[in-house]
């Protein structure tokens, strides 16, 4: 079974409702947001950025709004971390089982030794809906917010710590 499968199975496992969208491969938040079957007034499709401190001790998973911009330097005193940096690629299928253009939080399945802290912009739980890449960039995954954070993370043993983004000037 590949990792889609096994991410899909995960999922109807734990009861959560979902809807999957296969689509051509997108490798850009902007070419995810317009995939037309996102409803974006009810649901959006997170960034998604897989950082670390300076040491490549400490491995974030950031999923932040798309209309707010990753700052390092924001990011790094919200968590009181210091020199976060993107984490190198190699670490994704090692960590979470992804390659780069289809990082998702639902690669947390496959992080068995819980290596990564998961990170989540509040603007976030504005939105009815969230859209995951399940470990490929060629389908989507759309769940409900509350069943993602209530349901989701509970069963993998996962805390979402949240921080607040602030939005861009002249928002």
């Amino acid at each position: 079974m590949d990792r889609s499968q096994e991410v899909y199975q995960a999922i109807k496992d734990m009861g959560i409702p979902h809807q999957v969208f296969f689509h051509e491969p997108k490798w850009t938040i902007e070419d995810c947001l317009r995939t037309p079957e996102l409803d974006r007034s009810r649901a959006t499709m997170p960034k998604n950025v897989f950082l670390c401190n300076r040491q490549q001790t400490d491995y974030y998973l950031l999923l932040l709004s798309p209309d707010r911009a990753f700052r390092t330097a924001v990011v790094s005193k919200l968590l009181g971390a210091s020199r976060l940096s993107f984490a190198p690629l190699e670490k994704l299928p090692e960590m979470l089982g992804l390659n780069s253009g289809a990082v998702s939080p639902l690669g947390l399945l496959f992080d068995r030794d819980k290596q990564v802290t998961l990170v989540m912009d509040d603007a976030l739980l504005a939105y009815e809906a969230l859209w995951f890449h399940p470990c490929v960039n060629t389908a989507s995954v759309e769940m409900n917010t509350t069943d993602f954070l209530e349901t989701f993370l509970p069963k993998l043993g996962i805390t979402c710590r949240m921080i607040h983004i602030p939005p861009p000037e002249g928002a």
